[in-house]
């Protein structure tokens, strides 16, 4: 498949399985989001708290790593520090291999995604087995995510069924209900949390002051994944950390009302190192892998704010784009506009630069960001620095420079443009648009263009400046 965004989105336009998918989905996130935050008064007072919360990690994060770390030796523990992926991936097997590890329960995990560690598991010889509902369906298919909170949100329930009914040997059971394949991916599921050598899981948090880890879900794999095999390894970023467990609940607040519409997910999980000599459940071992990836880079630029992010996903639920043509064309674990700004730092890639262009600019995702993230700001930075790099073909720069030529002569711009309108008309032959504009064919294949009516806005501005003037003068009407 084309690494390139346009050709992925123009193959996504016209995939009516998916596009069902998106229709269906992404209007429950907004309006859940919308619900939750209407029963908060004082949620713009959330957001700012929450922001002021990751101002302040980013801030003094040498301080707070540092402590995290401390910590979570002094409870047993073990921290590291993976510079990249390839570094995370040699640590995460070399725990794994000194566990005599053969089966791995696998979490949510954005990191493992990153860094492709499901891959680099099976080459090295062990089973990584994915326990959240959508990973594993997505496992099935051999897909990545197209989500970072729903990850198969692009799959019908009828892909589904045929996915499970192909890997599980149901013979003639029925699984046209929601709820008979939550009851078939559970019972395979669970079967494997009891057999696992290690659990793997992602982290939304690191509170520095006790050295806790905090994960959010909904269907409790991340507990299961952690307890029960003797091993839990979690892989996560550096700059997830912050202070305080004031400082996490601050987060948290905002976090399950943007992802998912809820007060709080029915799982808000604290693990705080192995086991003690009076629990009676708990892993043996307790790793945390931290990943920089370049984030340091990004700590120290421009684009600092990104790593603000708390990975709600409100983002791309509120995103035109993303609502048009899924994760999937974005090539990249991080979709939507935060993955738009995220994914060129991160890799670098030539095909990166296409993502920051992939936005209307509408300002959607910057209104609903819960810790004020000015997303749109961050990919005109990013667009310019492409252009520096990656000058427009001629042709773009020959008719921008041909318009500021143009709008600095306002009279010829005025007679041009009425005679555009006059053109205009005759071609739409008094139908009021246009099914298909020249010089603009790729535009008007989705869309039909409605055709000017009447005078321009500024011919009509003029005029009413003139009314205005004529009623408000002695002659105009006011009293003699």
């Amino acid at each position: 498949m084309s690494h390139n965004f346009i050709v992925r989105s123009q193959e996504a336009l016209t995939n009516e399985q998916l596009q069902s998918a998106l229709a269906k989905a992404g209007g429950g996130f907004v309006a859940r989001r919308q619900s939750a935050i209407d029963q908060v008064p004082d949620f713009e007072q959330m957001r700012d708290q929450a922001q002021a919360v990751r101002q302040k990690s980013l801030a003094n994060l040498d301080i707070y790593l540092a402590y995290f770390e401390q910590q979570v030796e002094a409870a047993g523990g073990k921290v590291h520090w993976a510079r990249s992926p390839e570094d995370l991936r040699r640590i995460v097997i070399g725990i794994c291999q000194q566990a005599g590890a053969r089966t791995i329960a696998k979490g949510k995990s954005m990191v493992g995604e990153e860094a492709h560690l499901n891959a680099a598991l099976e080459a090295a010889g062990m089973i990584p087995w994915e326990t959240d509902l959508g990973e594993y369906i997505l496992q099935l298919a051999q897909e990545p995510p197209s989500h970072i909170v729903a990850p198969a949100l692009h799959k019908t329930k009828a892909e589904i069924e045929a996915l499970f009914r192909n890997a599980h040997q149901l013979g003639e059971r029925d699984l046209q209900e929601v709820k008979a394949i939550v009851d078939e991916a559970r019972d395979v599921i669970r079967e494997r949390f009891l057999t696992a050598d290690v659990g793997i899981t992602g982290a939304n948090m690191l509170i520095a002051e006790t050295g806790t880890a905090v994960l959010v879900t909904n269907e409790g794999n991340g507990d299961l994944s952690s307890c029960l095999p003797k091993t839990h390894i979690i892989t996560t970023t550096f700059d997830r950390v912050v202070p305080t467990w004031e400082d996490a609940s601050k987060i948290i607040r905002v976090l399950a009302r943007s992802a998912t519409g809820q007060p709080i997910t029915s799982y808000t999980s604290f693990f705080s190192g192995p086991k003690g000599e009076n629990d009676h459940d708990g892993p043996e071992a307790f790793h945390v892998v931290l990943l920089d990836n370049h984030r340091s880079e990004i700590l120290a630029s421009d684009y600092r704010e990104m790593l603000h992010c708390i990975r709600c996903g409100a983002c791309m639920n509120h995103c035109p784009v993303y609502q048009a043509v899924g994760g999937h064309a974005y090539d990249s674990v991080y979709p939507g506009p935060m993955g738009a700004v995220l994914s060129p730092l991160l890799r670098g890639y030539p095909q990166d630069y296409e993502l920051p262009n992939a936005s209307s600019f509408c300002g959607r995702c910057e209104s609903v960001c819960p810790v004020r993230i000015p997303l749109p700001g961050l990919m005109r930075k990013l667009r310019e620095q492409e252009r520096q790099v990656a000058p427009p073909p001629r042709v773009n720069r020959t008719l921008l420079s041909s318009f500021a030529w143009l709008a600095s002569k306002p009279a010829l711009y005025r007679r041009l443009t009425s005679a555009g309108s006059w053109l205009l008309h005759k071609l739409g032959r008094g139908k009021g648009r246009l099914h298909k504009v020249p010089l603009a064919r790729g535009w008007s294949q989705q869309r039909e263009l409605p055709l000017p009516q009447g005078a321009s806005f500024q011919s009509q501005w003029e005029q009413h400046l003139k009314d205005k003037a004529k009623k408000s003068s002695p002659q105009g009407g006011g009293r003699g």
